[in-house]
């Protein structure tokens, strides 16, 4: 196989009874751009193929050869027609085709020789050309409403396949029905390029809501963006039917903006000219659909009309209202009270529209008004109210500071953490803040922020004997004192301890000392008082005088015995 030239055709022809056929595969390609027509080799390695050939359908079954490649050498390019200098072949045996038309559209086929095999692969070749533009010509100066008119025509050019329009209004497509909308198209093929030009040509009957419409004719190709034509409108002409007074103002209309009241009628050409009628007062505008009321107030508020000059009876009306909000908090300002006095608020509100009131105090939202009958050092504190309806927002605002003499809420005493000092700890509420004092010398440890009319001042002190400690608080407006009863150094009674301890372990173990002296005793006697009565038994045949002498030592014995089970028992 590898001794085969381009041209042995007889043994091609015959080479080409075994080949294997595989499915047509179909590429589209752009117009005057280069295509690549893939050669679909499959699992067959790209070392084992000694000649690949490309050629084409001519029609009627006659081919037209391309190119041929024989392994390591170059390609050889056989046609002398118009494929001549537009054809090649890339690294992986791709049929590159450029500057594509339609005479173009051929089956394409890659045949290959490898491993004594040949192998074909077909291409079906399809070039599409996106339309060059669309336009709408023969435009209609005007519509008439109710009666079917060519509205204009839609041309798409030098397209393949042939474009298909569709006609829009307001970005809506529009259909034929037969009755208000008829759309004809017509396709011209253009002999030399073999491109078509489609025409589309509508006929609308127009409506009232059609005025200011825009017209547009749109192409969605199948190799290409969809393509939009420029918008057109149409002047309809109708009467005066309906008229709508419209109140052009941002947001909701407050004090101080201004209105603008602008009359709009359906007519077409539409009235220049109006009557605006203010609160019973009658205004002309020439020229103009539109009146403005500058810096309005809430006297503002009332009905309003606008009619057509030459037609008063078809009128329009509105009812304008003008949001307003005043507030009135008393007391304000900054606010000075005793403890335990009541202060008494009022929040007055004039407005258009039920109002929405938040409180804060410190920046801090409240759940409700406040209320003081019975003022407390806590209550002081910048409060503020605010009283909004729609986009108008009021605020009012107070600084209260609740003064009194100082009271001692508590005086503690506590023991250092390390054992070593104790720590006196005076609580007082007044306003200004009190000032703290002692009668002891002692270290400060802490004095808390003044808040709300509080504050925490501790002392530690190393007292060398028991005494009696007092606090003293002072601001302006008085005193108050608090006395505390404080043991001597902690060091101190920590030694008398221990000693107590020792002595008593000491008196306990004379005690137990003694019992167990006295117990010892009791058991010896016990044993001696034993061993001799038996004894005596056993001597019984003796005399009767040391019978008797033996009975008075036994009691002597028995009496001792007593005695020292009575010292043990004590």
């Amino acid at each position: 196989m590898h001794l085969l030239s381009a041209g042995c055709a007889s043994a091609l022809l015959f080479a080409a009874l075994l080949c294997q056929v595989t499915s047509l595969e179909t590429v589209i390609g752009l117009y005057g751009e280069t295509i690549k027509i893939p050669c679909n080799i499959g699992a067959t390695n790209a070392e084992d193929i000694t000649i690949t050939k490309w050629k084409y359908d001519k029609g009627e079954g006659v081919p037209g050869n391309l190119l041929t490649k024989q392994k390591n050498q170059n390609v050889s390019i056989i046609p002398t027609d118009e494929y001549k200098d537009r054809v090649r072949m890339d690294e992986n045996f791709n049929l590159l085709l450029s500057a594509a038309k339609l005479s173009d559209q051929h089956t394409f086929t890659c045949m290959v020789v490898a491993l004594g095999d040949v192998l074909e692969y077909p291409v079906n070749v399809l070039i599409h050309k996106s339309p060059v533009g669309l336009e709408i010509s023969e435009k209609a100066e005007e519509l008439a409403i109710g009666r079917l008119t060519k509205l204009g025509k839609c041309v798409a050019k030098d397209a393949n396949p042939p474009a298909n329009i569709t006609w829009f209004k307001n970005n809506t497509p529009l259909v034929a029905d037969g009755k208000g909308i008829s759309i004809q198209a017509s396709v011209l093929v253009d002999s030399v390029t073999g491109l078509s030009t489609t025409t589309s040509t509508l006929e609308y009957s127009a409506k009232k809501e059609d005025t200011d419409a825009r017209f547009t004719c749109r192409s969605q190709h199948s190799e290409g963006q969809e393509l939009v034509s420029s918008s057109v409108t149409f002047t309809i002409t109708y009467s005066t039917e309906n008229i709508v007074l419209q109140v052009n103002a941002q947001n909701r209309l407050v004090e101080g903006d201004n209105l603008t009241l602008k009359c709009v009628a359906d007519g077409n050409p539409a009235p220049t000219s109006f009557n605006f009628h203010l609160k019973g007062e009658l205004v002309k505008a020439e020229n103009t659909d539109t009146y403005t009321i500058t810096n309005v107030s809430r006297d503002t508020t009332g009905q309003y009309k606008c009619s057509l000059i030459d037609n008063p009876s078809m009128e329009a009306i509105k009812n304008i209202t003008v949001n307003y909000l005043d507030i009135n908090l008393s007391p304000s300002g900054n606010i000075v009270k005793r403890a335990g006095e009541a202060l008494n608020l009022s929040l007055q509100i004039d407005s258009s529209e039920e109002a929405k009131v938040f409180w804060t105090k410190n920046n801090v939202k409240l759940n409700k008004k406040p209320e003081f009958a019975k003022l407390a050092y806590s209550d002081s504190g910048h409060y503020e109210c605010s009283v909004t309806i729609g986009v108008i927002s009021r605020k009012a605002s107070f600084d209260l500071t609740v003064e009194g003499a100082p009271v001692i809420k508590q005086l503690s005493k506590d023991r250092s953490k390390d054992g070593q000092h104790k720590v006196l700890i005076c609580e007082a509420e007044g306003s200004p803040k009190p000032a703290v004092s002692w009668s002891i010398n002692g270290t400060l440890l802490d004095e808390s922020p003044f808040i709300n009319g509080k504050i925490t001042h501790k002392i530690k002190v190393v007292p060398s004997a028991n005494l009696t400690v007092s606090c003293t608080v002072t601001n302006e407006f008085g005193n108050d004192s608090r006395a505390i009863n404080v043991s001597s150094s902690v060091i101190e009674e920590v030694r008398m301890d221990k000693q107590d301890q020792s002595e008593d372990g000491d008196q306990t173990r004379l005690v137990v000392g003694v019992i167990v002296g006295l117990l010892i005793a009791t058991v010896v006697i016990g044993l001696a008082y034993w061993v001799y009565t038996k004894k005596s038994k056993q001597g019984s045949w003796k005399t009767g005088e040391k019978e008797c002498g033996s009975s008075e030592e036994e009691k002597k014995l028995e009496e001792k015995v007593e005695e020292n089970s009575q010292k043990a028992e004590v």
